[in-house]
């Protein structure tokens, strides 16, 4: 018998169904349960009103619906809107929609907070205070799709995960949100369609390829090579260049999905033709396409954002060396919704002297 603290979202349709059977209840009920949960969203059992009172009783003395609240929102004159999620230990999260004339993006958290501590990310400055579960890091993606039909009549087009926190240290959570985006119980959506964000953990890397997922998968970059980006993210200490290149060539070799390296620019510090240089022959080792994003400043960094004349003739030299370049500019910069700008001015998300271990796998 399952008690109080059970999360029903973590439960597949077989499990639901056995657990059902087991206590006398029929079991074409999961199915009902499962499609208020996913495609209705709803906040409370009470809410299911096809089950009957006797089963909604039942759950709601054996489960939790582990469900996140709108806390906070602001709309960007670019039309970009941010939204901070409270969840059930009142802390919260961020999230946020991108929309741009052809596509509406729902960038999400994986994590409350962050263990990694890259210097240039706001996130960063917060200590790791726990995982979200798939069922809190789905209903961001349901209130962006939300937000995308109300507000602007759009479908949601693409999710990417890089919001607050580092996805493949919650590896678990992430893969069973993105099955139930992707199943046709939940909201149908093409893996190809979400792109997962990481820091750069190898050994999770190659998990991936094992697991032989099908969403796309892109590596936060921004040097390439160990001496500058040691100095910028920590993880690479322990997860150097060339353990990444290695836990690439894996994954590639296994999905044959093509890479996402992602590079923000920095005035002085790896905009030159030479860091340039050794990009392209650091992505060389995989199919990839490269995407060059603008710095977006935080409070007490000393970083700046890279010249535009030198943004153009990095990007100009990566394509004579054959690469795919896209530049994206900021969107959501003035309500901090931007790159690296997550939790960076937010009074609603509390910073607790305590860390959550990096989930074992």
């Amino acid at each position: 018998m399952p008690s109080k603290a059970n999360l029903i979202r973590q439960l597949s349709l077989e499990e639901l169904t056995e657990f059902l059977s087991a206590n006398n209840f029929p079991k074409f009920r999961a199915k009902q349960i499962l499609d208020w949960i996913w495609k209705k969203n709803v906040g409370s059992f009470e809410e299911m009103k096809n089950i009957g009172k006797d089963l909604q009783s039942f759950l709601d003395r054996n489960f939790t619906l582990d469900k996140i609240v709108l806390k906070d929102q602001q709309v960007s004159n670019d039309k970009t809107i941010k939204s901070a999620f409270s969840i059930d230990d009142k802390s919260v999260v961020e999230g946020v929609l991108i929309p741009t004339t052809k596509r509406m993006t729902a960038c999400i958290s994986s994590q409350v907070g962050c263990s990694l501590a890259c210097t240039f990310c706001a996130t960063g400055r917060l200590r790791l205070l726990r995982n979200l579960s798939s069922g809190e890091i789905f209903d961001q993606v349901f209130h962006l799709k939300s937000e995308a039909e109300n507000r602007y009549s759009k479908s949601l087009s693409n999710i990417v995960y890089m919001g607050m926190g580092e996805p493949l240290l919650n590896y678990k959570n992430v893969l069973k949100s993105i099955d139930w985006i992707c199943s046709d119980a939940g909201l149908a959506m093409s893996p190809k369609r979400i792109t997962v964000s990481t820091a750069g953990i190898a050994k999770k890397i190659k998990q991936l390829g094992d697991d032989e997922v099908k969403f796309n998968l892109a590596l936060s970059l921004h040097a390439a090579n160990d001496e500058k980006r040691n100095e910028i993210m920590a993880i690479n200490e322990t997860n150097n260049l060339e353990s990444l290149k290695e836990a690439l060539e894996y994954f590639h070799e296994k999905t044959k999905s093509r890479i996402t390296f992602e590079y923000i620019i920095f005035d002085g510090f790896n905009d030159e033709i030479n860091d340039a240089r050794e990009l392209a022959d650091f992505a060389k080792c995989v199919p990839c396409k490269i995407n060059i994003i603008e710095y977006n400043p935080i409070d007490g960094e000393p970083f700046k954002q890279a010249k535009t004349e030198k943004v153009d003739r990095f990007a100009s030299f990566l394509e004579s060396r054959n690469m795919i370049v896209n530049v994206r500019r900021s969107r959501g910069k003035d309500i901090d919704a931007a790159c690296g700008q997550l939790a960076n001015k937010n009074k609603a998300i509390q910073i607790q002297d305590r860390r959550l271990k990096p989930e074992k796998k």
